[in-house]
């Protein structure tokens, strides 16, 4: 048989707080609980019929019980800290972690894992030495280096245009798309008509192939375009000159971006290009 518990004692202005909790609104529902298994303990209530009107066991009341005497209405308000501490690992292992992340990868894997790692390395803080390093080893990212030997000489290029431009200078980024197909539909487009919404074919009629070269005014804004033949290696400077009867004169230089498309590596655009040395 339990013994019939004494009656709480409540220190002085706690039961105006204690009601405060029990009414707020904005209480959590554990404070306000544990409000209430000190009001009914400081009424002289017995811990088991206490317990049985709140829903909760008898050791809850003894717990809440002591926790009041110990720290008041403030030991309420917050639950105790959980036992146990953090791993402290040393910079060294944190480095092998680290190392182990970038240049090691398991045999049956395309890469490694927390626990697999955390095995390996006998620790169980992996995941937060990653979130610390920003380390994602199941993201990756494709890319392709450029085999051109002129590579590191056109980067410097296009970079320095942009971060320091020179004066009174058009600058153009160029890009080529060869091989566009010209498509329609296989029967006319069927007018919208009231309850009728617009109809087309599914299917497509593939006509010719053709060449798109479009140039971006890079300060303005503005496009210039043309299409070309499919075999437009040759007939390229063509876009040039309509560039060129475009562009401002007065000793203005041209600076060009291009892409690796291969009309202009063709000797007749070289010659084009040579013949009108303000193009850079």
């Amino acid at each position: 048989m339990w013994t019939s518990a004494r009656r709480l004692l409540l220190a002085v202005g706690d039961e105006d707080l204690l009601q405060g909790l029990v009414r707020g609104r904005n209480t959590a529902q554990k404070v306000a609980l544990r409000a209430r298994i000190i009001l009914g303990a400081a009424e002289g209530l017995a811990n088991n019929r206490l317990a049985k009107q709140l829903g909760v066991t008898r050791p809850t009341i003894l717990l809440w019980r002591q926790r009041y005497a110990k720290a008041g209405v403030a030991g309420l308000l917050r639950d105790a800290p959980r036992p146990g501490r953090r791993q402290r690992i040393g910079a060294r292992q944190v480095e092998a972690i680290v190392n182990a992340t970038l240049h090691t990868t398991p045999r049956d894997a395309m890469h490694g894992s927390t626990r697999t790692l955390a095995r390996a390395q006998r620790v169980s803080a992996v995941r937060r030495i990653w979130r610390a390093h920003g380390l994602q080893p199941q993201r990756t990212e494709t890319f392709k280096l450029s085999r051109d030997p002129r590579f590191v000489r056109k980067l410097r290029e296009v970079v320095g245009l942009y971060l320091n431009p020179p004066d009174k200078a058009l600058v153009l980024s160029v890009n080529a798309k060869g091989q566009t197909q010209a498509l329609d539909r296989t029967e006319p487009v069927l007018p919208l008509r009231p309850g009728i919404p617009a109809r087309h074919t599914h299917d497509y009629i593939r006509h010719d192939t053709t060449t798109l070269v479009a140039a971006l005014n890079v300060l303005q804004g503005t496009v210039s375009g043309s299409c070309l033949p499919a075999s437009a290696t040759s007939n390229s400077w063509r876009f040039w000159s309509g560039i060129e009867r475009a562009a401002p004169r007065g000793g203005r230089d041209v600076h060009l971006i291009l892409d690796n498309y291969g009309t202009h590596t063709h000797p007749k655009v070289q010659a084009w290009f040579a013949a009108h040395p303000r193009y850079h």
